[in-house]
């Protein structure tokens, strides 16, 4: 029986990053369930502070070259990649100058959010699907981690449903205790807009919100996880409503297992 294919896409991961409870959780995660025998693939921005060297990530040439209409401009999208050794897996870098050479993550020095985020989002969520895609590898479950992957529950149901690559792929999105203070552009709805997705889709988006941009993603999500033991309590209040498939805070030492049950129901 061949074995079942896992994408994971996280907004952060240790040890490019410092460590918090979903850059931990996107470390350790595909390591488990790749040892639980499935074959996986993982993917996070590039950001300014992730080291190139020291991380000895280099760019994959034959996966890089593309350009992202975004916001009436192109944006050429480069696919790095870096191995964790001690977990024989690899990780997979969206980069792109205009969105990702900047050495804060969300916000700048003074804690004000960019205000590009939601085209930074865009760029990400089409950057890793697109890439994907030219991979040749059919996920049959997307897993993603932090607002900023929001946007891909939506792509698979929408954009990409009758692509045979993704045409089985289901979705979950986890929610962890992560807020931006001030909403996103006005144009965050124009800028997400994609062919086969309708303005009706996006209709959360005309306050692109951290609560909206979290609820396209579980709207569009066959399953949900409650990723930290604290979350927005009008989110989980949201997910009960749509009563989706649905995995409350697992502790460290369980939430492995627990994930991978959850895979095994979604799939």
């Amino acid at each position: 029986m061949e074995k079942k294919r896992v994408l994971f896409i996280s907004q952060e991961i240790t040890p490019y990053l410092p460590e918090s409870e979903m850059s931990v959780k996107s470390r350790f995660l595909p390591q488990g369930i790749q040892e639980k025998g499935r074959e996986i693939r993982t993917f996070m921005p590039r950001y300014g502070n992730v080291n190139e060297r020291r991380n000895q990530l280099h760019e994959v040439i034959r996966l890089s070259g593309m350009n992202l209409v975004i916001n009436d401009a192109d944006h050429p999208l480069i696919i790095k990649v870096a191995s964790i050794q001690a977990a024989r897996m690899q990780v997979y870098f969206i980069d792109n100058e205009d969105y990702f050479h900047r050495k804060e993550i969300l916000r700048d020095k003074k804690g004000k959010e960019f205000e590009d985020n939601d085209e930074r989002a865009v760029f990400f969520a089409r950057g890793v699907l697109e890439t994907v895609n030219k991979l040749r590898w059919a996920p049959d479950l997307i897993h993603c981690h932090g607002w900023l992957a929001s946007l891909v529950p939506l792509y698979i149901k929408r954009a990409y449903r009758n692509d045979p690559l993704f045409a089985n792929s289901k979705v979950i999105y986890s929610v962890y205790n992560e807020n931006f203070k001030s909403s996103l552009s006005p144009n965050t709805m124009r800028n997400a807009m994609l062919e086969g997705v309708t303005e009706d889709d996006l209709k959360l988006l005309k306050d692109p919100s951290y609560e909206n941009m979290s609820k396209i993603a579980i709207e569009y999500a066959d399953a949900v996880i409650q990723g930290s033991e604290q979350i927005n309590p009008d989110l989980a209040a949201y997910i009960q409503a749509k009563e989706k498939l649905f995995l409350n805070y697992q502790s460290e030492e369980t939430y492995i297992d627990a994930y991978n049950d959850l895979y095994d129901k979604v799939m």
